[in-house]
């Protein structure tokens, strides 16, 4: 194989007409975008999934069904500050999204926030308490903190439960 040419550019130059730093919007609309974001989502690419979800969510903001599927795709490519906020927007405009706690409590979890996750999960498994897999994620958080509680009063010489209340 002969080396490449400098930049990264195709040695074909008409067909290049954006600068390396562009980043132009996909053919279509914010539907469009959405549509396309969901089946790259359902085949495994959540990394392509989310750069169209990105689009759409700029193009209409607040829309509740395209941040949903912006933060599962954030999610999935381990992005669970952006998930986080993303859920959060959610439920803070629908505060009864029993999904949206769901997604915002294992984002906050998985981003090493298990207080705020248990919250949330709480709500969630509250909201839907036949949701197995709700319950499941808020049995697992609990352990997590009751773990990290017990770790810290074996460190502490066992005295955790006098200082919970100044944390």
């Amino acid at each position: 194989m002969s080396e490449a040419p400098p930049g990264g550019q195709d040695s074909r130059p008409e067909e290049n007409p954006q600068s390396p730093g562009d980043n132009p919007a996909p053919p279509g609309d914010a539907y469009t975008w959405y549509q396309r974001g969901l089946e790259l989502l359902g085949r495994g690419s959540a990394a392509a999934a989310a750069q169209l979800l990105e689009r759409a969510a700029e193009a209409e903001p607040g829309a509740r069904s395209v941040l949903e599927a912006l933060g599962r795709a954030q999610f999935d490519t381990r992005r669970y500050d952006a998930a986080a906020e993303t859920f959060r927007q959610i439920v803070d405009a629908s505060p009864t999204d029993d999904y949206a706690h769901f997604g915002l409590g294992l984002a906050l979890a998985r981003g090493g926030d298990p207080g705020a996750a248990a919250e949330h999960l709480a709500l969630a498994a509250a909201m839907r308490p036949e949701l197995r897999h709700y319950t499941d994620a808020l049995r697992g958080v609990r352990a997590t903190l009751r773990a990290r509680s017990e770790a810290a009063a074996e460190a502490g010489g066992g005295r955790a439960d006098e200082t919970k209340g100044l944390m």
